[in-house]
């Protein structure tokens, strides 16, 4: 059985990984209005993969006896001045998130709630992922810069993504 605060904590996380989902599919929405439907494709199939670590924690509190309690999502940006300024605040919302998941892993050692421990690890790995896949799209986009060849060449890339 999960104790309240650690219920009030992993119902905070739903909603931070449900806002990343909502972020990224509105990245994908303005980059399809660039004609960069690889990178739309790569932000749809993340939002995806967002949504699914929200399930995930869904999936968990019911498990362990708790109520889900979803909360409003806020409105994601949806204008941005260039592909390397989505990359940029990609990267800085996955280490706001792996933050987030820390704090949780803290609060269950804490608790000495092993099983939370346990299920937060996968999260813990998956982050250090993240984070470093955001890293090298940025450096790349970096080092092409935002227009060119080079970018098309990387949306293409972007769109194999499955």
């Amino acid at each position: 059985m999960l104790s309240k605060t650690m219920e009030k904590a992993l119902n905070e996380q739903i909603n931070k990984e449900m806002f990343s989902s909502y972020l990224y599919l509105a990245m994908s929405a303005y980059l399809s209005t660039q004609y960069l439907e690889g990178f739309a494709k790569f932000f749809k199939v993340q939002s995806q993969e967002e949504m699914g670590h929200a399930m995930k924690l869904f999936g968990y509190i019911n498990e362990r006896g708790g109520q889900v309690v979803l909360d409003k999502i806020d409105k994601p940006q949806t204008n941005y001045k260039d592909i390397e300024e989505i990359f940029a605040q990609t990267l800085e919302h996955e280490k706001f998130i792996t933050k987030s998941i820390h704090a949780l892993v803290e609060l269950a050692i804490q608790e000495k709630d092993h099983a939370s421990k346990n299920f937060l690890d996968w999260y813990v790995n998956e982050q250090v992922e993240e984070e470093a896949n955001m890293d090298n799209w940025l450096a790349k986009i970096k080092m092409v810069g935002n227009k060119g060849q080079a970018l098309i060449m990387l949306d293409v890339h972007a769109g194999q993504r499955g």
